[in-house]
């Protein structure tokens, strides 16, 4: 059975007053940088803007065409893999983005290449993450790296890479090598600026720690930090030049946001200073305690 049919439409999320007015913004920031930053200094960004900016400097179409074109496939290819839902944000997302095209005029904001290149890409980040938390996408790129990923076991990120690389070789090549290096610059900008705009300062992150000191550190991360934790048995040792000696001991792993880990790591160094610990980005949380109080 499809997800499409797992997932009936919900018009109520699709057309809540968040959601349309989180398309709307982000695409103003998306036709600001294309308008007042992108084209008139012949600057590309990754991804499907990118192939539609290039197509409009070639045969001097209007941009917003090669645009939604581009991304229709990749709505039918969303309803098919992610659900009705999904096909109905990024559709509302793709016409909000054709009509503000059509019709903003935005002034060129500056035509210092450097600036171009850092600010062009923080509206599309922007731009990018708006819509992503209101339910849509305005490039098919990151549909189909979902959908690759699933039929020849690339990760999304190395296969948007790959499909990024060529089109800034392709830039390289037509517009020349500093034009190549600012749209990286661009693409990368845009790229930070949309992860903080969807996960916000509540990207969640995985803090191991290893103490002779155990039940202290377990102590303080509850009661003090209020955080749940979850404990492996494990052992410590197995050192260069005391491989024989180990111990067995208690491995903890807690879930804390971006702004909560500093903080943790300095109470723990302070309790135990010979703790040792490690810090891991996670991607998704779904189930349990830590998902009912972010919301993830």
């Amino acid at each position: 059975m499809s997800k499409s049919n797992l997932n009936p439409l919900d018009l109520r999320s699709v057309l809540s007053f968040k959601s349309l007015l989180l398309k709307i913004i982000g695409v103003s920031c998306t036709v600001i940088a294309i308008k007042g930053f992108m084209i008139p200094n012949l600057f590309l960004d990754g991804g499907l803007l990118g192939i539609s900016i290039l197509i409009h400097e070639f045969y001097h179409i209007d941009v917003s065409i090669p645009l939604i074109l581009l991304n229709l496939p990749f709505v039918y290819i969303g309803y098919k893999k992610f659900g009705k839902n999904f096909a109905a944000h990024t559709f509302i997302s793709l016409v909000f983005l054709g009509l503000l095209l059509s019709v903003l005029t935005v002034p060129t904001v500056t035509q210092d290449h450097f600036l171009v290149a850092v600010f062009g890409g923080v509206f599309i980040g922007l731009g990018i993450g708006l819509i992503i938390r209101g339910g849509g996408v305005i490039d098919g790129l990151e549909v189909i790296a979902a959908y690759t990923n699933t039929k020849f076991g690339l990760t999304t990120t190395e296969i948007i890479m790959a499909i990024n690389t060529t089109i800034f070789l392709i830039i390289a090549f037509f517009l020349g090598l500093e034009k190549a290096m600012y749209s990286i610059i661009t693409f990368f900008t845009a790229l930070k600026i949309s992860d903080y705009v969807v996960d916000g300062f509540e990207k969640l992150i995985s803090l191991t720690i290893i103490s002779p000191n155990d039940q202290l550190i377990k102590e303080l991360i509850v009661n003090q930090f209020n955080k749940p934790i979850t404990i492996y048995k494990g052992e410590r040792g197995n050192l260069p030049g005391s491989y024989d000696i180990k111990h067995d001991c208690e491995v903890i792993v807690t879930v804390v946001t971006r702004l909560e880990v500093h903080k943790m790591r300095k109470a723990i160094a302070k309790a135990d200073p010979k703790a040792f610990m490690f810090i891991q980005n996670i991607n998704e949380v779904d189930g349990g305690l830590i998902s009912r109080k972010t919301g993830h």
